[in-house]
């Protein structure tokens, strides 16, 4: 039975639709990067795992239950989203394409402002008067684990949600582009949680790869560098704003030359 209130209508009509397809969007990305990891780990890469120190059975229930909340705020920031599509506050998502080029630039203009905006709500929350509120929640995963994607306390799950409705606020944006912006974002967040590093020890020494964010540049964030690296896609806001840890490059280097030493003390043994 309608309620008269518009946002509560069509979060009791499609609420549980909408809270299970983002549920299995981070259960997806969380479990498939945590199974790839669990596997890598059983060969000769098991050295590119960051740090020594192992995430507890603990960690991992506490950064799925959070995740959940933050599901659940989201369903309720969606629910609010619609709505305003419906009285005209928001574009709504295009059903069509406006072209395969013009599709490409918004894709990458929203994955580029939303690392614009997620290095500055991620900085601001670090403030000692917001921090506790904000973001220690987030921060209790010392050692993250994929399932720490959305491990977020509610205010928190709130600003990073409060990107799409700004976004769409000003650029109308074709349901494909979403859907695939929607897909990367929580696979890289996923991936930069993972706690072991997937891109190759050249990664950093390439024009056209070193702005491209590594596993080892936010696990870094989590455990020794808490007032550095708090950019999630690129490290240009890092870099620019000198936020980037200073030893991160150094980091890198010895989480992917791991391999190499292992490979040449294994030689060494042989020929000995």
């Amino acid at each position: 039975m309608p309620t008269g209130i518009p946002p509560l209508d069509i979060l009791l009509e499609r609420g549980l639709y909408i809270f299970t397809f983002d549920l299995n969007r981070y259960l997806i990305a969380a479990s498939v990067t945590f199974a790839i990891v669990w596997q890598l780990r059983r060969t000769g890469l098991n050295a590119r795992k960051i740090q020594k120190r192992e995430a507890s059975l603990a960690d991992m229930r506490r950064e799925v239950a959070q995740s959940l909340q933050s599901v659940f705020v989201y369903t309720i920031g969606i629910c609010l989203l619609l709505w305003g599509r419906e009285v005209g506050v928001f574009h709504d998502v295009l059903g069509v394409s406006v072209g395969l080029g013009v599709d490409v630039l918004i894709l990458a203009a929203i994955t580029i402002a939303h690392d614009a905006y997620f290095y500055w709500t991620h900085r601001m929350m670090h403030h000692p008067r917001l921090f506790r509120f904000f973001h220690r929640a987030h921060h209790r995963s010392i050692t993250p684990t994929p399932w720490a994607a959305y491990s977020f306390a509610i205010p928190e799950a709130a600003v990073a949600f409060a990107f799409v409705p700004l976004w769409q606020f000003f650029v109308p944006t074709p349901g494909w582009v979403m859907f695939t912006w929607l897909n990367f974002q929580i696979i890289r967040n996923a991936m930069g949680h993972a706690g072991f590093e997937f891109f190759p020890r050249w990664w950093l020494d390439s024009p056209l790869t070193r702005w491209i964010n590594t596993t080892v540049h936010h696990d870094l964030h989590h455990n020794g560098g808490f007032a550095t690296n708090y950019g999630l896609y690129f490290t240009w806001w890092d870099k620019w704003m000198g936020t980037e840890h200073p030893g991160y490059h150094e980091k890198f280097r010895e989480v992917t030359g791991r391999t190499q030493q292992i490979k040449a003390e294994s030689c060494d043994e042989v020929t000995a």
